[in-house]
């Protein structure tokens, strides 16, 4: 099995957004599951109840560095994008090539996407320049 880390949108100061992006998370691990990988989506575990307060900047800072020390071993970052592109999900890509690990947007065909007038390649287009420092552009 494929060994993928997740990268989907997660924090939201409002409780509508968070929920959604719960949910959009859930949806993604079981995409990645259906394709026959060994998801993980650290933004999910590291955040439950008990465990990091997601609001703590010194507790967010860390769940990212967990999360991202799995991305040596990884086989692949799946970059979900119907949510658009976080800052979060930003600084997972550059992990990913610093440490050379192949990385690869998709979408959930069931999920809308964030901006229905661009098309899907357009949407990895504008990604693919925001994580390269390139200014979005009506994104």
């Amino acid at each position: 099995m494929k060994r993928v880390i997740i990268e989907s949108p997660y924090f939201a100061e409002e409780g509508t957004n968070r929920q959604r992006n719960i949910m959009y998370a859930r949806a993604c691990v079981k995409d990645s599951l259906e394709r026959g990988e060994a998801p993980i989506a650290s933004h999910l575990l590291n955040t439950q109840p008990g465990i990091l307060d997601d609001f703590n900047p010194s507790k967010r800072q860390q769940g990212i560095a967990a999360g991202h020390a799995w991305t040596k071993v990884a086989d692949l970052v799946a970059v979900y994008i119907n949510l658009g592109l976080s800052p979060g999900m930003k600084d997972g890509i550059e992990a990913a090539e610093k440490q050379g690990t192949p990385y690869e947007f998709r979408k959930l065909s069931d999920w809308p996407l964030n901006r229905e007038a661009l098309s899907f390649a357009k949407i990895v287009e504008t990604c693919k320049a925001y994580v390269h420092g390139i200014p979005l552009q009506g994104f």
